[in-house]
């Protein structure tokens, strides 16, 4: 499948409430991000940053189409980026990420930067 890498930690991923939404994309594995996890309300929001912590997530192949379909669900909270993710082989992609575009103010980061173990999924 050609495409694009997206690096997805929140619902998005497999047993997360919008995991259907990545219907069709091929799963590449799970990966890490160097970043802050904050929870927003019922859903995650994620700061990049090189000094931080690792966030885990998951990495998937999507289409042009799939793409521009989860830009339009993430909305202008976020803000689509290219970042490094690391895969559990240690192989390192180029992916896009959905970065948090608001203010996190007050908002403490979640410890372990696992949003599924977070929420009890």
């Amino acid at each position: 499948m050609a495409g694009d890498h997206v690096f997805v930690y929140g619902t998005l991923r497999r047993g997360g409430s919008n995991s259907f939404r990545m219907d069709g994309a091929e799963f590449v594995g799970a990966a890490t991000v160097r970043g802050k996890l904050y929870p927003i309300s019922w859903y995650p929001g994620l700061v990049l940053d090189e000094a931080a912590d690792l966030v885990k997530g998951e990495v998937f192949r999507v289409s042009a189409e799939q793409l521009a379909a989860l830009d339009a669900f993430e909305g202008p909270e976020y803000r689509r980026v290219r970042t490094e993710a690391i895969t559990a082989s240690g192989e390192r992609l180029s992916a896009w990420i959905w970065e948090w575009a608001m203010p996190v103010d007050g908002r403490k980061p979640i410890a372990g930067g696992d949003w599924l173990e977070h929420s009890g999924v």
